[in-house]
């Protein structure tokens, strides 16, 4: 299949979800996740492809719907998946994977975000907004990481945590504000890389690690660029200065420090060949892990927390 037949294969496949979505809609987060469709699915009739030209195109092709998931690195990447459920206090969270692996031989504890590709999926993985005890779970199978002295790899994508009136009565805000604290006291090494969205909080609930590394199509942005602009301009029609202003490309946070290693992808962006993509990030994770490896756990958590230290500094140019 060529990529212009690939290309229109999404695009109805995308039209079909878009029309089971809104048969269903009634609740905000459908209303969102069709709007997100609808973006997509004019991205691909524009053919936007190759290089990426300014932020909003990146925030396109961080959204692609082919993009690989955790999942899908998790197969690629990794031997040996046993995968955990529960929060062992009110359920499982599809929308949040995580469990014990092997890397290249080492075992390791991975945990990730997870979309769904069709309707099915996307309603089961709630489109990647994690909920309460989907950080909770994180936070038990990382907790499990750091007693047997494994390393933990977290891969980041989501448009943000979920914000539904159950979320918030369950918890939502303090589930991630401990998964903030209790990962800065992690006694193991932990990598994080975002592939795709790094949505607000709901990236940040499993985002503090030693070394943060991001895809070079991926997004990291307090706010998505449509909500940005409904703030600022009162209607999403600026949606591509938003996008610009926040910063949000790969380039721009290791720039600014926030992101410590860009991680190249395929030439037309990892959806068009998730193998190559995996091959690419398998050395720069090894490279992590074992640098991280040779630290002693004191030197291991004065580096993190002088790391986060870090963040907070304002510097003002003349």
């Amino acid at each position: 299949m060529t990529r212009s037949e690939n290309d229109q294969a999404i695009a109805l496949e995308l039209e079909k979800q878009i029309a089971e979505l809104e048969g269903a809609a009634g609740s905000s987060a459908l209303e969102e996740e069709i709007e997100r469709l609808r973006e997509q699915l004019v991205a691909l009739r524009q053919k936007v492809s190759g290089p990426p030209h300014d932020a909003w195109e990146r925030v396109l092709l961080a959204r692609h719907p082919q993009r690989p998931y955790t999942l899908d690195y998790i197969q690629l990447l990794f031997t040996d998946f046993m995968e955990l459920h529960g929060d062992r206090r009110f359920g499982d969270d599809a929308a949040m994977v995580g469990g014990f692996a092997r890397f290249d031989d080492r075992p390791v504890v991975v945990v990730g975000h997870q979309k769904g590709r069709d309707t099915k999926q996307k309603l089961l993985r709630n489109f990647g907004m994690a909920n309460p005890e989907g950080y909770r779970k994180a936070l038990r199978v990382m907790q499990l990481g750091s007693k047997f002295g494994l390393p933990i790899i977290c891969f980041v994508d989501t448009p943000a945590a979920y914000p539904g009136i159950g979320a918030e009565e369950r918890g939502q805000a303090e589930a991630i504000a401990l998964n903030l604290k209790e990962m800065c006291k992690l006694s193991v090494p932990v990598v994080v890389l975002v592939h795709g969205e790094g949505g607000s909080g709901g990236a940040l609930g499993i985002a503090v690690g030693d070394e943060v590394l991001m895809q070079e199509n991926a997004v990291y942005s307090v706010i998505p660029p449509e909500g940005c602009s409904a703030i600022l301009w009162r209607d999403s029609d600026h949606k591509q200065e938003a996008a610009r202003l926040l910063k949000l490309t790969a380039e721009d946070l290791n720039r600014f420090q926030i992101v410590d290693q860009v991680v190249p992808e395929p030439p037309d962006g990892a959806h068009t060949d998730h193998e190559q993509a995996a091959e690419i990030l398998r050395p720069v994770l090894s490279n992590c892990l074992e640098r991280l490896g040779k630290l002693s756990v004191e030197d291991l958590l004065k580096r993190r927390q002088e790391k986060l230290r870090r963040l907070a500094t304002f510097v003002t140019e003349s």
